[in-house]
């Protein structure tokens, strides 16, 4: 069974569908998560992707923490997922 790969994406994501690609292209599923939802939808590990959420209008990161989907990110890893964060994404 193909493992299912959550991809984040924020307003100023970018790479988004080159880690969908990846993920794909190694046998998974990629599903794109809107940061505006709640729901990480039952995937097996989650990338956030580089670019420039929101902006960055105060700093890298600063107003995506507040996202929805990254309560459920941060949930998700408290419980053992994998998460990967690139470039911007990792300062999420």
């Amino acid at each position: 069974m193909a493992k299912t790969v959550g991809v984040v994406v924020f307003p100023g994501t970018n790479c988004e569908m080159d880690a969908v690609f990846a993920v794909e292209r190694m046998g998974g599923e990629g599903r794109l998560l809107w940061h505006a939802d709640d729901d990480i939808g039952g995937v097996d590990a989650v990338i956030v992707p580089g670019g420039f959420a929101h902006g960055d209008y105060l700093r890298p990161g600063a107003i995506a923490r507040f996202s929805p989907m990254m309560g459920a990110v941060a949930g998700f890893a408290a419980d053992g997922g994998p998460v990967l964060g690139i470039c911007n994404g990792f300062q999420v």
